[in-house]
């Protein structure tokens, strides 16, 4: 709306359009807010993700550590045991 037409526009009409851009105003910030909340949240679940992402790493060097020592007993076990075949392995 041009300023000519607004010059031409009855007080009760200007009060009625600063009415509706007021309503549309709190809608839009009404909007903002609730935008504002729901990126807030995506940061929190985007955090946990990272967390989550960061804990899975950690597990899988503590299963991969675990699995190596596991592997090595094994591996000393049997040297132990042909050692121990080798060498006569009976005591009777």
């Amino acid at each position: 709306m041009t300023d000519k037409e607004l010059h031409k526009l009855k007080r009760a009409e200007l009060l009625e359009i600063l009415v509706e851009q007021s309503k549309e105003i709190d809608s839009l910030k009404e909007q903002l807010a609730n935008a504002r909340e729901k990126l807030k949240s995506r940061e929190i679940v985007m955090a946990k993700a990272g967390s989550i992402a960061e804990a899975s790493l950690a597990l899988n060097h503590i299963f991969s550590d675990a699995q190596k020592a596991a592997d090595q007993y094994l591996e000393n076990v049997r040297r132990l045991c042909a050692a121990g075949e080798s060498s006569g392995g009976s005591d009777a």
